[in-house]
């Protein structure tokens, strides 16, 4: 049998370091600790002249996207099948269907003519990927699946067993969304979850954390301490010995790959669609959906799926803002003296002109992540509470996918998110005010005239009102 030649690496994108092929847990580069202020990030990168971009027509993402995925080229280097992957993957989803009522499908993408009345653009040229209908309520599931595909793929073929991981147990910090991810998948697969959560989480979130067997742990903010106190106590839980189940790249790389599940789906609906599209608006928090979203386009792009990528805006709240200020930093390095929202500044980038110091200031804020991306020093308040993340931890990827197409961040404000989702609803999408905060995004651009009421744009409303 000729041994199976793998279709994704799985490296540092600072350092090129992989981890080791037996680790059990490959979650983050092995210099990340090593306090040269790099963005030790890890990322898994097809082999787009090798890997398949879909298989036959299973409506399962990871079973349809399979070769993409790391977790499948970990699998089949360690002797596993590709039937018993896919026999693993439906193994799972049916245990998450067990749980939540349902498992993992391809989530709806169409046009929404009321959306389009009320933004004023022609008809026909807002469409919605909704995510709302997914499991628990939002992508966030999309990311911890992939996740505990690889902890499988771990224990069947050997590297750990099932009692160590259990004894170390699984962590995340998360106000809500993604703590009710986490909690759907861990219970499925019957792992112990520790999540860490802010004092004014929803009183229903916690609840059903708890019974889905979750142990709560309650983080409040000490005068003085910048960051999150969510993810102070999940920092803790790690160096004790527990597992980064979560949605922050910095601390799990895999987990990216969940995210551009949808990527890859997006680009097959809109290439069965027939149409192309301008710009795609993705809200921001940790960013690890718009960095998964980014990657999974790219993907599409190198197989010709999609002709070009769309233009990415990246959407976040007045109250909280640390991506924009990284795009901001790393706009001034590459244009210096460049300043304000101007659309004109991203063309700029993408000129052959300037290709040199874009690369050259992508270079510098991959070895100063410090100068680019700290905590927000402010205390985030927002009605779209699921993006105030005091980081955007996966912020290089989405910057360079920015950049790459030809889009920029928008911040809104508060009006203009409860604004959006009054609309989504109306429209018949039940998101909140973080699901919609990317149509909160669309709104701002249509109101300065950035953009045209012709052009054909894509929301991903991803978080449903509970």
């Amino acid at each position: 049998m000729r041994p199976f030649e793998p279709l994704t690496r799985y490296r540092c994108i600072a350092c090129g370091a992989e981890p080791d092929a037996r680790d059990p847990y490959p979650f983050r580069c092995p210099h990340a600790e090593s306090g040269d202020g790099r963005e030790h990030l890890l990322a898994s990168v097809p082999d787009m002249t090798r890997a398949r971009f879909a298989l036959g027509t299973s409506g399962q993402p990871f079973v349809r996207h399979r070769e993409l995925l790391h977790s499948y080229t970990r699998a089949r280097m360690l002797g596993m099948s590709d039937a018993a992957f896919v026999d693993m993957v439906e193994e799972l989803d049916a245990k998450v269907a067990a749980v939540e009522g349902h498992g993992f499908t391809e989530t709806p993408l169409a046009p929404s003519d009321a959306l389009a009345k009320s933004t004023r653009l022609v008809e026909g040229q807002v469409w919605v990927k909704n995510e709302t209908g997914n499991v628990s309520g939002s992508h966030k599931a999309r990311h911890l699946f992939a996740l505990a595909l690889h902890l499988e793929v771990s224990e069947r073929t050997g590297l750990t067993t099932r009692e160590e991981t259990n004894r170390r147990g699984l962590a995340i910090a998360s106000c809500g969304n993604a703590a009710l991810a986490a909690a759907v998948v861990a219970r499925a697969t019957e792992r112990p979850l520790e999540v860490f959560i802010p004092p004014d989480a929803e009183a229903r979130v916690v609840e059903r954390l708890r019974s889905l067997g979750a142990k709560v742990v309650v983080c409040a903010r000490e005068d003085g301490v910048p960051g999150d106190p969510c993810v102070h106590g999940f920092h803790a839980a790690l160096q004790r010995g527990a597992l980064a189940f979560c949605v922050q790249g910095n601390e799990n790389g895999l987990n990216v790959e969940g995210g551009a599940t949808i990527g890859w789906e997006l680009a097959s609906q809109l290439a069965s669609s027939g149409g192309r599209v301008d710009r795609v608006f993705v809200q921001v928090g940790g960013g690890a959906l718009a960095s998964g979203v980014v990657q999974g386009l790219r993907h599409a792009q190198e197989q010709g799926i999609i002709e070009s990528l769309p233009k990415l805006h990246t959407v976040q709240t007045r109250g909280c803002w640390p991506l924009r200020r990284a795009y901001e930093q790393f706009r001034e390095r590459a244009l210096p003296g460049a300043h304000g929202d101007d659309p004109t500044l991203a063309v700029r980038l993408r000129a052959p002109s300037h290709a040199e110091d874009v690369r050259s200031a992508l270079l510098h804020a991959l070895d100063h992540r410090a100068r680019y991306m700290w905590a927000w020093e402010f205390a985030p308040h927002s009605i779209a509470h699921g993006i105030l993340d005091d980081e955007t931890y996966d912020w290089f990827a989405i910057v360079e996918g920015m950049v790459e197409s030809g889009g920029w961040p928008v911040v809104v404000d508060e009006g203009t998110l409860g604004e959006a989702r009054d609309m989504a609803q109306a429209a018949g999408v039940p998101a909140d005010p973080t699901g919609s905060a990317s149509l909160a995004g669309l709104l701002a651009l249509r109101r300065v005239r950035w953009l045209g009421v012709d052009e054909r744009v894509v929301v991903l409303l991803t978080g449903v009102q509970r």
